[in-house]
């Protein structure tokens, strides 16, 4: 049982994006993994009273963070290009030229299976002591059957092998691989007649993602794919209308996605195909910072009704960034979310975002102990007061994973 609770944000569904059901002076017990009861700590029931107690110090705790759009596994960085686009390159103009998602392509596929498992380990350990439990991770860098079988053996280890829960999509459908340049419609075929079955039979993702751009696939195109992925049982996910309003979101409303991500340029049309269809909009305002562009609508999406996550789209170009917090900060700062919005937006949202909305997400009894415990006393000083990091203890299954008291008495030795 944890007590000494200033505030615990329960996070549940219902009540709109703001409505985080906050409880004041909480406790919140568990048993193998589930929660079996959260509330005011003085309306604890009698047979909990004995549960061995952990103490939060009078902070506010938090369902642990979802991350529900990163690219984990990777080769390399790509800073040359951080200053290029300061210079006044467009990231169209870069990928053109060779670098972009291309650049990486390379570098992932020179990579061995065990260096990616180890660089991306270390992500996660981090991604670990900033209060967040469940991570997204695509493939999408290598774009041959075999270099993305291998990102998503990747993906099937690392979730063996540390506590964070992983969430696995296919993105083979990232861009044209430069063996394919000017057959798009042969790699296309490829997708759909190799690369999708082989996920499939191998159980190696839990989701199909295709990014829809002029740059990348048609909606055309990413219908083919997406109905592929579903026929093999693979939800559909998309990157919709980031660079221009290319029709992504109407797509994802057709063929009911769990999300569609960046909608940066979504037009009115895509935001009410999206509330109609209960299609959830993940926003990415890392990618929106280093790419200088517009931010995406939110307050438009959230009063038509359409749910938005945030997450850091974490990859070596356009967000090479994986600090969850820092992402709900400028979602505040660049999209005039309030901080509950933001925080339910990296909670339950993006639980729904990635299909894991029964099982993490929010605080609720028969869902998995998995919460943040922050020090800060409720979500709006802890998004406006922004620092390094607030979370001093990490709890994932019931089970303490990372503390601030470990970690520093780890470094003073």
């Amino acid at each position: 049982m944890l007590t000494n609770i200033s505030q615990l944000a329960t996070c549940r569904a219902e009540g709109g994006q703001g409505n985080v059901h906050p409880i004041a002076d909480a406790a919140l017990v568990w048993d193998d993994g589930v929660i079996r009861w959260v509330g005011p700590e003085g309306q604890l029931p009698a047979e909990f009273h004995r549960a061995e107690r952990l103490d939060a110090g009078g902070r506010l705790v938090i369902p642990g963070l979802v991350d529900c759009h990163t690219h984990l596994a990777f080769g390399g960085w790509r800073a040359d290009e951080f200053e290029q686009r300061i210079g006044g390159r467009s990231y169209l103009d870069i990928a053109r030229g060779g670098g972009g998602i291309a650049a990486t392509v390379r570098q992932t596929r020179a990579a061995s299976e065990q260096e990616l498992v180890t660089r991306a380990r270390g992500f996660l350990d981090q991604m670990l002591a900033l209060g967040v439990t469940t991570v997204e991770c695509k493939s999408g860098y290598g774009l041959s059957l075999d270099a993305e079988l291998k990102l998503l053996r990747v993906y099937r280890r690392l979730a063996g092998e540390q506590p964070v829960r992983i969430v696995p999509t296919f993105l083979g459908a990232h861009v044209v691989p430069p063996e394919f340049r000017g057959q798009a419609a042969g790699y296309v075929d490829l997708l759909i007649e190799q690369m999708i079955p082989a996920v499939a039979e191998d159980k190696l993702a839990a989701c199909c993602d295709v990014f829809v751009e002029e740059s990348a696939f048609s909606v055309a195109d990413a219908r083919r794919i997406l109905r592929a992925g579903q026929r093999a049982g693979l939800a559909a996910k998309l990157h919709a209308d980031q660079l221009s309003n290319g029709g992504g979101a109407e797509l994802a409303a057709e063929v009911k996605a769990l999300s569609a991500d960046h909608l940066e340029h979504i037009s009115e049309r895509g935001i009410a195909a999206m509330a109609a269809a209960g299609v959830v909009a993940v926003s990415l305002p890392i990618a929106t910072l280093y790419l200088g562009q517009p931010p995406l609508p939110a307050r438009r999406l959230i009063g038509a009704g359409v749910a938005v996550a945030v997450a850091t789209d974490f990859n070596p170009g356009s967000a090479p960034s994986y600090h969850l917090p820092l992402a709900l900060t400028l979602a505040c700062t660049l999209q005039r979310m309030t901080p509950a919005e933001a925080l339910k937006g990296a909670t339950i949202f993006a639980a729904r975002a990635v299909g894991r909305e029964a099982l993490s997400g929010s605080l609720e009894p028969g869902k998995a102990a998995d919460f943040a415990v922050l020090d800060s006393l409720d979500a709006n000083h802890w998004l406006y007061h922004f620092r390094p990091n607030a979370c001093v203890m990490t709890v994932i299954g019931g089970m303490v994973r990372w503390t601030a008291a470990a970690h520093d008495a780890n470094r003073s030795r």
